[in-house]
This record gives C-alpha cells, sequence and structure tokens, in this order.
C-alpha cells in the first residue's frame, strides 16, 4: 500500500515522502485485562501474564510465520521477582514463539512500555529489523520483598526492601542531592508548585471514571482486550475478562477522601491511578514486511523523545518531552485528535496539560478514561497508551494522536502515531 506523507519539520502534509527512512507501523495490538492489585489477575505468574497478550496475538494471526519476528521487546519496571530472568525472552518462549526468536527486556521505570515501542520502531527505521513485537508488563501484586546481602562478616543485620513502587537500595549521595520523595509526595511537589488545586484535581478524576464508565459501556475496550484464563483448583477456571480498577464515584465521595500523604494534602486514593497488573503486546512491521506476512498497517510510528526533570516532581515530565517530540515532527499540539496522557495522578495532569496549554476538560485528552480509571500497570502502561490512541484514532476516524507520561526518577516519555 502507497503510504501517506510522514508528518515532520520541513514536509508539508500533502507532500510525498522524499527520503530513505524506512517507516515503521503498528499492525496490531492487543492486552490483558488490568487487574487490581491483590486481584483476579494476582495468582498469574508475571512471565505468564507477559506471555498472556503474545499468545493472542498469535491466534489473531494463524497463518504469520512467527520465526520472522526478529525481536521482542517488553518493558517492565520490578524485574525483582517472576520477571527477573529477561521477561521478554521468556514471555516469548512461553507464548510458543519459535526458540530463535529473541528477547529483550528495558527498564525506563513507568515509560518502558512506550520505550519498547519507540525501540522497536527505531530499529525498523534504521533498517535493522523488519518485524518485531513490543510491549510491557507487569505484576505489581506479586512484587517481592528483596532482603539485601550482608555488608560484614558475620552480620546479623537483615534489611528488607518492598518491591512493589518507588525507591529502594537508596544511595545516599542520591539523597542528598535530589532526595526520594514517593510518588504521591511527588504529585504534592506538583500541585504546589503549579498551584492544581484539590478541587480541580477531584473533577478530572471524575471526569476519567465518567469516561471510562461511557467507553466501557459502549464496548470500546472489548476490542483491545485479550481474556486470561486462570485454571481453578476446583471447578471451571476463572476467565477474566474485564478491567478490575474503574469504579463509580462522585465529586462528593471524591472530597470525603483524606491526603494519603498528610491529612489535608491533595493527593488521595481518589485522584492517583492505582497499584495494578497488566502486559501488552504490539506487533510492529516495516511496509515491507507488513504485505510479505499479511499485515495490514494500521498505524505509523512518527517518533519518540524522552525528557529529564527534577526528581521531586517527575510528574510534569510529560511536558518537555512533548515538547521536545512536537519541535522535532514539526507540529503543534492542534495536529492531533487525541492525547493518552497517563494519569499518574489528576495533580501532575492537570499541571502538564496546562504547560501545554490545554483545557482540563480538553475532549482530545483521554476521551476514553485514564490511569485513575483504567489502572497503572508500570512496565505495560506506555504500550496500553498507544494501543487505545490507535483505536480511538480508528474509532473516531481521527488522523494523529500523541502518546505521553510521566516517569519515576524525574522524566517524562512521548510518542506520536499516524493512523494509515
Amino acid at each position: 500500500m502507497p503510504a501517506p506523507a510522514r508528518a515532520g519539520a520541513g514536509h508539508d502534509d500533502n507532500e510525498e515522502e522524499t527520503d530513505n527512512v524506512t517507516e515503521a507501523f503498528i499492525c496490531d495490538g492487543i492486552r490483558t485485562p488490568i487487574g487490581r492489585y491483590g486481584g483476579a489477575l494476582a495468582t498469574v505468574r508475571t512471565d505468564e501474564l507477559a506471555a498472556e497478550p503474545i499468545r493472542a496475538l498469535v491466534a489473531r494471526h494463524p497463518g504469520l510465520d512467527w520465526a520472522a519476528v526478529e525481536d521482542v521487546i517488553y518493558g517492565c519496571a520490578n524485574q525483582a521477582g517472576e520477571d527477573n530472568r529477561n521477561v521478554a525472552r521468556m514471555a516469548a518462549l512461553l507464548a510458543g514463539l519459535p526458540v530463535d526468536v529473541p528477547g529483550t527486556t528495558l527498564n525506563r521505570l513507568c515509560g518502558s512500555g512506550m520505550d519498547a515501542l519507540g525501540s522497536a520502531a527505531r530499529a525498523i527505521r534504521a533498517g535493522e529489523t523488519e518485524l518485531m513485537i513490543a510491549g510491557g508488563v507487569e505484576s505489581m501484586s506479586r512484587a517481592p520483598f528483596v532482603l539485601a546481602k550482608a555488608d560484614s562478616a558475620f552480620s546479623r543485620a537483615a534489611r528488607i526492601e518492598d518491591t512493589t513502587i518507588g525507591w529502594r537500595f537508596v544511595n545516599p549521595a542520591m539523597k542528598a542531592a535530589h532526595g526520594i520523595d514517593s510518588m504521591p509526595e511527588t504529585a504534592e511537589n506538583v500541585a504546589t508548585e503549579f498551584k492544581v488545586a484539590r478541587a480541580d484535581q477531584d473533577a478530572f478524576a471524575l471526569r476519567s471514571q465518567q469516561r471510562y464508565a461511557a467507553a466501557a459501556a459502549r464496548g470500546f475496550f472489548e476490542g483491545e482486550i485479550a481474556p486470561v484464563t486462570i485454571p481453578q483448583r476446583k471447578g471451571e477456571p476463572l476467565v477474566v475478562r474485564a478491567d478490575e480498577h474503574p469504579r463509580e464515584t462522585t465529586l462528593e465521595a471524591l472530597a470525603k477522601l483524606k491526603g494519603v500523604v498528610r491529612p489535608d494534602g491533595t493527593v488521595t486514593a481518589g485522584n492517583a491511578s492505582g497499584v495494578n497488573d497488566g502486559a501488552v503486546a504490539l506487533l510492529v512491521a516495516s511496509e515491507a514486511a507488513a504485505a510479505r506476512h499479511g499485515l495490514t498497517p494500521r498505524a505509523r510510528i512518527l517518533g519518540m523523545a524522552t525528557a529529564g526533570v527534577a526528581p521531586r516532581i517527575m510528574g510534569i515530565g510529560p511536558a518537555p518531552a512533548t515538547q521536545k517530540l512536537l519541535a522535532r515532527l514539526g507540529l503543534g499540539l492542534d495536529a492531533f485528535d487525541t492525547i493518552e496522557l497517563n494519569e499518574a495522578f489528576a495533580a501532575q495532569a492537570l499541571a502538564v496539560t496546562r504547560q501545554l496549554g490545554l483545557p482540563d476538560d480538553d475532549p482530545r485528552v483521554n476521551p476514553n478514561g485514564g490511569a485513575i480509571a483504567l489502572g497503572h500497570p508500570l512496565g505495560a502502561s506506555g504500550a496500553r497508551l498507544v494501543l487505545t490512541a490507535l483505536r480511538q484514532l480508528e474509532a473516531s476516524g481521527g488522523r494523529r494522536a500523541l502518546a505521553t507520561m510521566c516517569i519515576g526518577v524525574g522524566q517524562g516519555i512521548a510518542i506520536a502515531i499516524e493512523r494509515v
């Protein structure tokens, strides 16, 4: 199929591509439901959870020569438990891909799944690969406690750290230079520094829940979720088909919640994302590989950018990452029909949209709800954002989508796609 013009600096929207860059296309994608902490997916090993969406892709494309996949790149933030031995490679093997299909796992914390997709696209654009699987996984329910090794002979000291989320085994030099604010603390810092009121955060959170509920009611998410079947000791297997984290609420109920950092704080369990389990896999190909394997390109990956910010206000990271990407592509935000902004916290989401000049209730931003409703399985969320953005473009007839998210230790990441 002839490819539409690639958006970029110096390119008119109607100008035909004249360079020799090999474009990278998303041809398909699927995810598991997103489970609540200790919920329906908590009994599924992390490596098995990672394999689920790959199995679903294989089932969708029975005629594809899966030996032609040149690499599997998965994002994962923890990697301290059942995900410790290169979970991308383990997922590929558990999913039944040929043993000669390699895999690698990368860690950019919350941005890992998005970085996996961007890395796959770069490999294709560089001409080094043609057919890839990219995605991510996180089982926060199964994140282990870890025990530090003794620092002296015959030591009787025991230091145990929880790997579910946040800092552990902190370098004193890091603490002295940048602090070790917890994720909710960084959100409070952003709320204070960028003057995001509690009422605005709760209103944003309610919109996320309401938009998700409306999308779920019309069956939007059914097109991106592969059910997970979990054998039971007795009786029929448990089949998990839907996201567990969304909940009905009201502004009045949200307003009654106490702050999680301090009682009078603005960040609450109601206006923050969850601690969750989930996995996502995307099938990425060059135009030639797509044609050769009978795949239909659905979206071109225009580019990805990352940016660093102070760790204590890590939530503002999507703003500079987005600005960097837009400058590189020669586009403004008005060129995007859909914007998927990961809602780590309502405080940081609002600070970002305001920095980018967007209204608090912009209908393009998370039109089907965001992580406050769906949940945030760290290593999987970035790939989930892109998958949802692609499906929203297809549902709405839009052309371009932006996906962006904040990252712990002070970073942001953004990726742009164009429907074909």
